[in-house]
């Protein structure tokens, strides 16, 4: 009798094997969920940045107001009959250093 029972436990470790850490067990599903919910904020995230960079083609595409944005901020370009004015921040002289006490 004892033998039936520990072939049979045998047999229900052998069945469980894997259901647990097979190829396609529990374990390994868990990861892959894990990987698919980092991948799916990946692409959320350059999904955004495509829907960005679409928007930036369209307006260089469509309208001279975007360049002439690009050339002032990158180039420093300025129309005929403007002026460049530089405001640069002022810097606070630091507290004295050395106290004597």
């Amino acid at each position: 009798m004892r033998i039936v029972i520990y072939s049979m436990l045998v047999l229900l470790i052998a069945i469980q094997y894997p259901l647990w850490l097979g190829k396609g067990g529990w374990l390994k599903v868990y990861e892959m969920e894990k990987q698919v919910e980092l991948q799916e904020a990946k692409n959320s995230l350059l999904a955004l940045r495509n829907a960005k960079l679409s928007g930036d083609v369209k307006d260089l595409k469509d309208g001279t107001r975007a360049i002439e944005e690009r050339a002032r901020v990158e180039h420093g370009l300025i129309k005929e009959g403007e002026y460049f004015v530089q405001i640069l921040p002022t810097e606070k002289a630091p507290a004295s250093a050395t106290t004597k006490e």
